[in-house]
């Protein structure tokens, strides 16, 4: 994966300096486009504080959203997300006591978190070294002669320990790198070969 890396180079993902932009970009960018989501992002970007976002009504969220798709959804999904922080004070250092596990059997309660949306949150949002294996994941490794994988948590728990001995910033550039691999590779086994096993 660090040949991946080496190649598509770092991609920045999720660091805007308003972290609430980066965890709500999270709900938007479900079942969607980049570029849907980005635009729907662009809409909010007024309310982006976690008061704004209490304070805001459903049927103007939902309008401002729309761009993303699944807006009902979308916005009780935001709406969710916020009140659980707030019921959690409001800070994200308060969470440096939990375990990366309770984290996310904490974020998993959150209506309209699933596996892989959580474990994107822990890895940038909370800092937390995991694996994230979506889609693009889990064809690269089935096409290279892994698994096969069929579900999301049985490739995660194969492959978590992978993530333990390497910096947080690589992290997320492995996740970053095979899913654009993935998008441009999506079913070349050679060029997977090329960067993964030279």
């Amino acid at each position: 994966m660090n040949n991946l890396v080496a190649h598509y180079g770092f991609q920045y993902w999720w660091e805007d300096e308003n972290r609430i932009s980066d965890w709500v970009s999270m709900i938007l960018i479900q079942q969607t486009t980049e570029k849907n989501a980005h635009q729907a992002l662009g809409n909010l970007k007024p309310h982006l504080t976690v008061e704004k976002l209490q304070e805001i009504d459903l049927g103007t969220l939902q309008k401002l959203i729309r761009p993303a798709g699944f807006f009902k959804q979308k916005s009780h999904y935001i709406k969710e997300l916020i009140n659980w922080f707030v019921g959690h004070g409001s800070a994200l250092d308060k969470f440096q006591a939990y375990s990366t596990e309770e984290l996310r059997k904490e974020l998993l309660t959150i209506k309209g978190v699933g596996s892989e949306t959580a474990d994107a949150m822990l890895l940038y949002i909370f800092e937390r070294n995991v694996f994230i294996a979506d889609q693009y994941a889990i064809r690269l490794f089935n096409r290279l002669g892994f698994g096969p994988y069929k579900t999301y948590e049985e490739m995660r728990k194969e492959f978590i320990y992978l993530t333990e001995s390497i910096s947080h910033e690589l992290c997320k550039e492995w996740h970053a790198a095979i899913d654009v691999h993935g998008k441009h590779f999506n079913k070349d086994k050679k060029m997977d070969e090329t960067f993964l096993i030279s």
